[in-house]
Formats: C-alpha cells, structure tokens, sequence
C-alpha cells in the first residue's frame, strides 16, 4: 500500500518535472536537440544496466514494448514538444494533454472490457474542468493549427499505448520495460535531429544541466512510477493522476522560475485532488492496491482495474 501511494505521489511531481527541464532546455538549443540528447544519456545508461543484469527477454516481448515506447514516449513527447515550439502556449498544451484520462475512460469498456462507473465519470470531467480553470490564463493565446494538432496527437498517442499496455499484460519487469522504451525513442529522436541538422548540442553548462534534470526527474522518475502507478492503479486510475499535473508544474515554476500562483491555480488544486479521488475511491475509501485479476474482472468490473482478456491482439 505504501509503495502503491509513494508511485502515485512520485509520478504526479516527476511527471510535472519535465515541463520545468524543457523550459530549462530550450532556453539553450531547439526542442528536438534537447529530446534527442536526453535519450541518448537514459540509452546508455540503461543499456550498460541491461548488460549487467542480461534479463531474458522474447522477440515478441522486445517488439511490443518498443511500440509502446514509441507510443507512450517518442510519439507523446514530439507531439507536445514541438506543438509547443510552434506557438501552442503551455497551458492549452497542458489542458489538450490531460485530456487522456477521458480518452483511457471512454475507450476502457469496448477496449479493456471494464465497466466505468458514474463516479469515475464524474471525476474525469471534473478533473478536466479543474485543469481548464488553472490554465486559464492562457486561453487567449494563438499557435498554428499544426501545432495543435501535434499536442493533440501527442495525448492520443499516450492514450492509445496505456490501453495496450493493459490489454497485453505484459509481464516484462518495469525497469526491463522502461530500457526497450527508452531505447526506442533515442532512435527515433537522434534520427529526427540528425535529419534537421540540429544534433550537434550546445556545449553550456545549462544545456547539460538541463539533460541531467530530465534524464533523471523526468525520464527515470516520471516514467517509472507512470509504469508503477499504471501496474497498481490501472489505466483510468494512473491516467487521472496525471490531472495533478498542471497545477503542480505551477508550483515546480513558482520554486524554479518565482512563476506567481493565482488564486485559480488554488481552485483548481482543490478540484483536481477531489477529481482523483472520485475516480479512484471505492466504499469511501481510496484504493491504492491492485486487485488480482480475477477480482477485478468478475466480481467489480472497474476502469482502471488490470485485466488479461482471453484473445490477443
């Protein structure tokens, strides 16, 4: 129960550290240089992990779990980066990103064959609601429609990865998981920056503390506990976590950058946390274990509860 919770508050801060290390990054060289350098540090690093630990993996595991990271990743990452560097302010980006949990909530029952309570709707529009209210402020800013289109196939493209990833049930170790994704992504990353020219990094000391903040907040500690908090919470569960997302990045500013915090950035905090526990409260009490397989597919039937369904896709 406690590793269960401490995943769950890890990934809602580490998670909102990634906006903090792009905006750190990209004050010193372009979205795609940084991504691709990013994932270079994490690659060598977890391949010189892999080497030493040498799990036994299948082809067919390796291929899955490399569409995933290229789902969950390489294609999440590239969306909202660069619909951000085409001229989407941060907040929509941040309201078209957290709209993942209604996709994950809709799509659970034809999906994942899970029933999606009342409640859970409940909470997952309030959450949405929530998070409109704390990026309000950056409503009436502009960007080009392509970039809005990359935001929103960012999150589509998160949204569809977390459904196969419960739908699979994979059982690859969550390190073993994060290595295959990982790898994946500097592939496709260094590919997209060698391409525009633009791999070369900028050799200042803030472009590297940059990476460093990224490699180790963002990739290690928001994926890993995304991974966590997915396996022990389910899909709408660690989906609707992401909803503390925006708020807490406006604290990460506030420290970081002296970002003022509006008294709607309170409003929202409060609506997001009661959105969180709307969706995963169960008989007025949180559920921050996971149910075994059988219990949740015959007996209470919930979003965000794993399940293993009989056919594969």
């Amino acid at each position: 129960m406690r590793h269960t919770a401490a995943a769950a508050v890890g990934l809602v801060v580490m998670w909102s550290s990634g906006f903090v290390g792009a905006r750190l990054g990209t004050a010193h060289a372009a979205a795609d240089t940084l991504l691709a350098w990013r994932y270079v540090v994490v690659a060598v690093l977890v391949a010189l992990a892999m080497a030493v630990r040498r799990p036994r993996l299948t082809g067919f595991e390796v291929r899955r779990q490399a569409l995933l990271g290229l789902l969950c990743q390489a294609l999440y990452l590239a969306g909202v980066v660069t619909g951000v560097g085409l001229g989407v302010p941060a907040g929509i980006a941040a309201l078209v990103a957290v709209m993942q949990p209604l996709v994950v909530g809709a799509l659970a029952g034809p999906v994942l064959g899970q029933q999606v309570r009342p409640r859970q709707w409940l909470g997952l529009v309030t959450g949405l609601a929530a998070v409109a209210v704390v990026v309000a402020g950056d409503l009436d800013g502009g960007g080009h429609v392509l970039g809005y289109l990359l935001v929103a196939g960012g999150m589509l493209a998160l949204s569809v990865g977390t459904l196969l990833e419960r739908r699979w049930a994979l059982e690859t170790a969550p390190f073993d998981q994060l290595t295959i994704h990982c790898l994946t992504s500097c592939g496709v990353f260094v590919a997209a920056a060698a391409v525009t020219g633009r791999l070369a990094p900028p050799m200042t000391p803030g472009f590297w503390w940059a990476v460093v903040w990224v490699v180790v907040l963002s990739t290690f500690g928001g994926y890993g506990c995304y991974l966590l908090a997915l396996r022990a919470l389910g899909a709408t569960g660690a989906s609707t976590l992401l909803f503390l997302t925006p708020p807490t990045t406006m604290v990460w500013a506030l420290l970081m950058f002296g970002d003022p915090i509006e008294w709607t950035t309170l409003v929202g905090l409060t609506g997001c946390a009661a959105a969180v526990w709307l969706v995963l409260a169960r008989s007025g009490k949180v559920r921050w274990t996971r149910s075994s397989r059988h219990d949740s597919s015959t007996r209470h039937g919930e979003a965000g509860s794993p399940s293993r369904p009989s056919a594969t896709v």
